[in-house]
C-alpha cells in the first residue's frame, strides 16, 4: 500500500548541518510559512511567529548567546560563530494567546509543529535546513536581541541555506511495532 508523497517526504527529509551561502528571500518565504501555518491550532489561536535573521543579526545572536552563557575570549569567540553556519535563521516564537480553553502547553506544541512544517517544506524547495536549540534559547539577553514581548518565548532556529541535493543521508527506520500500543 503506498503512503503517498507526504509520507515519502517525511521520510526523505534530513537535517542540513552544512548549507552554502545561498538563502530563499523573504518573498520566497512567505508561501512556504503559509503552507507551515496550517498545522491544527485548537480555536485557530495562531500561537507564534517567525523572526529572519541574516548579515549582521547573525552576528548580534552570537554575541547575544556568548553573554547569556557567560563566556569570554576564545570560548565566547567559538560560541558567537554559530549563528554564521547558515545564511538565514528562522527563530521560532512562541507568541501565547488568552484561552480559556487552550492551555499554553498546546499553544507551544502548534508552535514546534509550525516549525517541523516548515522545515519540511523548505527541505521540498530544496533548502538546507537544520534545527538547533540550545541551552541560551530561552536566556535574557538573547529574548532581548530578538526584541521578544512579555509572555513570549523562543523555541529555537532554523538554520537555512542552499544544499547539495546528491547528499541527504539515510536515517536507520523506525519500527512502528515498537512505537504504537493499544488499550
Amino acid at each position: 500500500m503506498s503512503t503517498g508523497p507526504v509520507a515519502e517526504a517525511l521520510r526523505r527529509r534530513r537535517s542540513q548541518s552544512k548549507v552554502s551561502d545561498a538563502a530563499p528571500t523573504s518573498r520566497a518565504l512567505l508561501p512556504l510559512i503559509e503552507a507551515a501555518g496550517s498545522v491544527a491550532d485548537h480555536s485557530g489561536l495562531r500561537p507564534w511567529r517567525i523572526i529572519a535573521l541574516r548579515g549582521h543579526a547573525r552576528d548580534r545572536l552570537g554575541a547575544a548567546m556568548a553573554e547569556a552563557a557567560g563566556l569570554e575570549g576564545h570560548a565566547a569567540e567559538k560560541l558567537a560563530a554559530k549563528p554564521l553556519r547558515a545564511p538565514l535563521l528562522l527563530a521560532i516564537v512562541v507568541s501565547p494567546r488568552p484561552s480559556i480553553k487552550v492551555p499554553e502547553w498546546e499553544q507551544e506544541a502548534v508552535a514546534a509543529g509550525v516549525a517541523h512544517a516548515l522545515s519540511l517544506v523548505l527541505d521540498e524547495a530544496g533548502w538546507g535546513v537544520m534545527w538547533r536549540t540550545g541551552l541560551q534559547t530561552r536566556s535574557e539577553p538573547v529574548a532581548r536581541m530578538h526584541e521578544l514581548a512579555p509572555g513570549e518565548r523562543l523555541l529555537g532556529w532554523l538554520y537555512v541555506g542552499g544544499r547539495d541535493r546528491d547528499k541527504r543521508g539515510r536515517r536507520k527506520p523506525i519500527h512502528a511495532k515498537t512505537m504504537l500500543t493499544t488499550l
